[in-house]
């Protein structure tokens, strides 16, 4: 297991700076998640801490040991790293025992020792019966176990993942996520897996590390990026979340009163972010956290009228879209609170559910 340190990285091709300035730090056997929208950085840093590509400014370092600098790097096969690609890169004319082998292979392994450690590998990927197989013989979910089980037996200090699952299908994806998170609390190696996903990331994520245009917007525990995020980006890309804003009227007990288009709002979540309480204030609330109908009790604040323009049945919830004056709002409510469309409705938004954002 290995700690990784990124520090001052900037990368660019020609004129598009495609990571800036960008720091962050991996624990020992910890899981990372890279996550962001496509074209954000977070494949080319994953590339920058294999080796495949030289930063221009700014350094990699792998516990004590430096690897990457604009001036001189440590190439990819001596750094003790291995990677998963989207793209799974399985050898057809091989089959699974001899692509987990080919890594064991280059390092001239002892052949006994090759024997017993893919065979380690495969069972540990749940593979062990498969070793004759071929990829053309392979699901896409065997075929993603085959990566991982080649990635795992070279006993790599770091393993990257470059958005693995992307190639399955729904259920398969819910499926293999959970076996990952498996396999990085079986193993502890330190992970550092890049995803578009939100629920991914917030499976596999010891720590979430949200990057936008080449900066790191925010990092933290899944559940503090879900409560607490920090900007009008990281509320609604984290998951689906109402942003309003309006002017403000001032802070009073730890809380800033809102002027939102469809009323006052109270609000008294990460208040310290706002530098003008009476200036221009961007501010979300998780639709899930919206009290609506019966579940409005009645000493609430912040509660408005609302009419149901949209219903949609989700299984585990109900998602309703509402019009609050104007404004259209996402609800979602347990099932002992069921509303039909056109109907008018109270709302609750509860302070200490309100957060304060910071713009972009």
């Amino acid at each position: 297991m290995s700690t990784l340190s990124i520090q001052n990285l900037t990368k660019s091709f020609g004129d598009l700076v495609v990571l800036d300035n960008l720091n962050f730090q991996a624990k020992e056997g910890e899981a990372v998640v890279l996550l962001g929208p496509s074209g954000c950085g977070k494949t080319t840093l994953l590339r920058l801490i294999a080796g495949f590509i030289q930063p221009n400014e700014g350094q990699v370092t792998v516990d004590d040991k430096v690897v990457s600098t604009p001036y001189e790097m440590i190439p990819p096969n001596k750094r003790q790293m291995s990677m998963v690609f989207q793209s799974y890169a399985i050898w057809p004319h091989k089959n699974v025992f001899q692509n987990v082998a080919y890594g064991l292979e280059i390092q001239k392994v002892d052949k006994a020792e090759i024997e017993r450690r893919v065979m380690e590998a495969l069972k540990v990927v749940q593979l062990d019966g498969l070793a004759k197989r071929y990829s053309t013989e392979l699901s896409g979910g065997q075929q993603q176990r085959v990566a991982l089980a080649r990635a795992i037996v070279v006993q790599p200090e770091l393993l990257l993942l470059d958005e693995p699952l992307s190639n399955l299908d729904a259920h398969l994806r819910i499926e293999m996520r959970e076996e990952l998170k498996d396999l990085h609390d079986r193993l502890g190696i330190t992970f550092i897996f890049v995803t578009h996903d939100q629920s991914e990331a917030m499976v596999l994520g010891d720590r979430i590390c949200l990057m936008n245009k080449g900066i790191l917007v925010q990092e933290g525990t899944p559940k503090a990026l879900y409560e607490t995020s920090v900007s009008v980006f990281a509320a609604p890309f984290i998951r689906t979340s109402d942003v309003f804003r309006g002017k403000g009227g001032g802070k009073a007990n730890g809380a800033i009163t809102i002027d939102a288009p469809f009323g006052p709002v109270k609000v008294a979540q990460q208040t310290d972010v706002v530098e003008d309480a009476s200036g221009d204030i961007p501010f979300c609330i998780r639709p899930e956290w919206i009290e609506m109908d019966k579940a409005v009790s009645a000493d609430a604040v912040n509660v408005f009228k609302a009419k149901i323009i949209k219903r949609v049945y989700y299984g585990r919830h109900i998602h309703y879209v509402a019009d609050l004056a104007g404004t259209i709002i996402d609800i979602e409510t347990p099932f002992d609170i069921e509303v039909g469309v056109g109907t008018e409705v109270s709302i609750a938004l509860p302070p200490d559910r309100c957060v304060c954002l910071k713009d972009d």
